[in-house]
């Protein structure tokens, strides 16, 4: 992919209510973090979206929070929605371990590592709270979708985010805590 070029890639966020999915996205994009920030997405009413929220996704990332452990056991059922509705049998997934920052986690890296390995996803725990992990996350996916041709070569070009590591420097980058299987 040449550098002056921006390929528009469709990413799902996808997990339980609750587990941090808009405040990881506004963290990326808008290095801003509310806590009282509502997320929705996963809430009955949208239901109806489904399948056209899932057509068309290259990459998907895929959220639960380390203090929930109820958030973790349903990961199944939106891995289960995922090969429903989605189109491409290529599609990258990452597992995201939410909310690190707090304190009384119900689960371990190792198990969000061992799910991760298991359904050959890419894995990383983050806090969209103090910034860990979010830039690294989204980075990796996106260098996880450019590697896999078939995936962005066809799509229109047009207008996308543009990865930095300017982050980096401050301790939001990958630093050496990246888990990538």
């Amino acid at each position: 992919m040449e550098d002056d070029v921006l390929t528009t890639l469709k990413i799902l966020i996808i997990g339980e209510s609750g587990v941090g999915k808009s405040s990881l996205l506004l963290r990326f994009t808008d290095d801003t973090f509310d806590p009282e920030l509502a997320d929705t997405a996963g809430q009955e009413r949208f239901r109806t979206l489904t399948p056209s929220y899932y057509r068309g996704a290259q990459g998907v990332i895929l959220v639960y929070d380390v203090t929930r452990r109820d958030t973790f056991t349903k990961l199944d059922n939106w891995l289960n929605e995922l090969e429903t509705y989605c189109t491409r049998n290529d599609l990258v997934k990452m597992l995201v371990g939410n909310k690190i920052d707090k304190e009384n986690h119900e689960l371990d890296r190792n198990e969000g590592l061992k799910f991760a390995r298991k359904h050959s996803m890419l894995f990383i725990e983050a806090s969209a709270k103090t910034r860990d992990g979010v830039q690294c996350a989204f980075e990796e996916l996106v260098e996880k979708i450019i590697q896999t041709p078939g995936l962005w070569e066809s799509e229109t070009q047009g207008r996308g985010v543009q990865l930095g590591r300017q982050d980096q420097a401050a301790g939001g980058g990958c630093g050496g805590y990246c888990s990538l299987v």
